[in-house]
């Protein structure tokens, strides 16, 4: 039996619907990413009605990144997070993306300063204590093991470093859940058959949705935090779906 402090070694259960096995999720996703990278930044603003640079941005400001911060973006995707930390940080030679899927990452508007990685989040290409802030902006449900990433996030960041991992959770009522549900994975696929230059861009907006139907709830990311050592693990949540997972690195600043 499960409870709220089990620690989580997949964000969710394989969704058979799109790939059949654990071990078939990395080359779907990775394909699926690449093939609707064009479309994507088109998407998401409809999706959010142009309020996503702010928040995302307000979200950083919450979590603590401030200018002169040395920040890694894990799952930065075409850098819709990454793009508002190369402002608040000042210089974006100082912000770092990491995404598994190239194709997203050649479709982002990026300064070209900064440095963009192809990597997973289970195996950080970068040395122990080497970030003052790390993010990942709605990528949680995408990851293998939640367990071994978030060890990785607390290995690479400083003593002090922040965390802020931005996602979209279920909301708690049936009506709230049927809305949104029929807004991502009904609304927006049928509207992307008229914006969209891929094939697969409906497909993507669907998947998103069974991803957060299917994710384990916010109790069981925050315990699973928790276990990696990290400290003052909280969730901040707006407009009753956008969780906002924070937490700090044991251990005084340099």
């Amino acid at each position: 039996m499960t409870t709220p402090d089990t620690v989580v070694h997949a964000p969710h259960i394989p969704l058979t619907d799109y790939y059949q096995t654990e071990q078939d999720r990395q080359a779907y996703l990775r394909r699926i990413f690449d093939d609707t990278a064009a479309d994507y930044d088109r998407i998401e603003s409809m999706l959010a009605f142009g309020t996503g640079p702010g928040y995302r941005r307000d979200a950083l400001v919450r979590a603590g990144l401030k200018t002169g911060m040395k920040m890694l973006d894990v799952g930065v995707g075409t850098g819709l997070v990454a793009a508002q930390a190369c402002r608040l940080t000042g210089d974006p030679a100082l912000v770092t993306g990491l995404d598994p899927s190239p194709g997203m990452m050649a479709a982002s508007k990026l300064p070209q300063t900064m440095v963009l990685i192809e990597g997973r989040a289970e195996s950080l290409p970068f040395p122990d204590n080497h970030f003052d802030f790390l993010s990942m902006g709605y990528a949680l449900r995408h990851i293998s093991d939640l367990s071994v990433a978030f060890a990785e996030f607390e290995r690479v960041l400083k003593p002090g470093g922040r965390l802020c991992i931005l996602e979209i959770t279920r909301p708690k009522s049936g009506f709230g859940r049927w809305l949104l549900k029929s807004y991502m994975r009904g609304v927006i696929p049928l509207l992307t058959r008229f914006v969209s230059r891929q094939k697969d861009t409906a497909t993507i907006w669907r998947y998103f949705w069974d991803s957060i139907e299917a994710c384990v709830p916010p109790e069981r990311v925050l315990a699973t935090l928790s276990a990696t050592g990290l400290t003052e693990v909280k969730r901040h949540l707006v407009a009753g779906i956008f969780s906002e997972y924070q937490a700090i690195k044991a251990g005084k600043p340099d």
